[in-house]
């Protein structure tokens, strides 16, 4: 459905959103989900070279940096937030003037289409800082995957100084959940007030072709989902937390649309990124089924995500308006 038909249908399906439920009193839905992440992260003060990488997505020159041949063990950690990033036992040298990875901590690092529309950009998932871009299939290490990373967007945390059992601590990290809902907009209003989620970005996954443009997704030629990736801080929330919440805010009964939106990129769909994930998904459908809901959301494996435009990004929050057919409804 093109943006102007949506908006068009938002008159018109308020009335049916009264009557099937799917918009609840303004007051019992602030009680529901408070907007508690609103406040903005106290980054390290940065010098202008920093700068001109970090914030403004600049490169080091190659060979220059101070972890390109840096061989110490412990944890690199992102140079602006201090989020834990990447393991010295991920660290290989690909002899291409940069710090290489061929694994990042899970969740700590985001992946984003560049600019430049070929390849694809990596940044800190906690606070979005530019950390450099990542190139699959090249041969390197059995992973086939190359995090190249400026050391100027890094720092680093000596093993001496870090319990090794704590490796993995998720005091510093970050982790991602992917879903689709129906439309992107009435997902993406509900999930940014959930207390403990860093950050949301809406756009297209599950497809085959490769920078999907919306145009190109609502043809249905794509094999793509509307879809939201929410970057949330596991020491505040959970994975269980926000599926549930998914669960609540759209319908898991309606196959292939959600409310007047109707195509195959409606589908309702949670795309895991580990077993974990998928064995909570799993729970919660049966939990649901138990209670008599007809639950058509598809368990999928996470796969690459696809930023949407712009204009896409916090569609609610830019316009004033009220999502048209997600709202939220208590069904655990």
């Amino acid at each position: 459905m093109s943006t102007h038909h949506k908006i068009k249908w938002f008159v018109l399906c308020l009335l049916f959103c009264h009557l099937t439920g799917c918009m609840q009193d303004g007051s019992h839905t602030s009680n529901q989900i408070q907007a508690q992440n609103n406040n903005k992260m106290e980054y390290r003060k940065l010098t202008p070279e920093e700068e001109r990488v970090i914030v403004n997505k600049g490169t080091e020159a190659p060979f220059s940096g101070k972890y390109e041949k840096f061989s110490e063990k412990g944890i690199y950690t992102c140079k602006r937030c201090d989020a834990r990033l990447f393991r010295s036992d991920s660290k290989f040298d690909a002899q291409c003037g940069w710090p290489s990875f061929d694994d990042a901590i899970p969740g700590a690092v985001k992946r984003v289409p560049d600019a430049d529309g070929m390849r694809t950009e990596i940044e800190c998932a906690k606070c979005g800082a530019h950390l450099g871009h990542v190139f699959l299939g090249e041969g390197f290490t059995p992973k086939e995957t190359r995090y190249c990373v400026n050391s100027i967007s890094m720092d680093f945390e000596s093993i001496l100084k870090v319990d090794p059992a704590k490796m993995n601590d998720p005091v510093k990290m970050t982790d991602t959940a992917i879903f689709s809902g129906g439309c992107f907009w009435g997902v993406q209003y509900y999930m940014e007030k959930v207390k403990g989620v860093i950050s949301t970005e809406v756009g297209y996954t599950g497809g085959h072709k490769d920078h999907p443009t919306y145009k190109e997704v609502c043809s249905g030629t794509t094999g793509h989902l509307e879809a939201i990736e929410v970057v949330f801080d596991p020491a505040q929330t959970s994975f269980e937390n926000i599926a549930r919440l998914f669960f609540e805010i759209h319908d898991p009964t309606e196959l292939n649309h959600q409310g007047p939106d109707w195509g195959e990129q409606y589908r309702s769909a949670v795309f895991c990124r580990n077993d974990e994930q998928k064995q909570v998904t799993q729970k919660l459908i049966n939990l649901l089924k138990e209670k008599g809901y007809k639950v058509v959301t598809e368990i999928r494996n996470a796969g690459m995500f696809w930023k949407a435009e712009d204009y896409h990004q916090e569609y609610y929050d830019k316009n004033g308006h009220m999502p048209y057919c997600h709202g939220y409804v208590k069904r655990f």
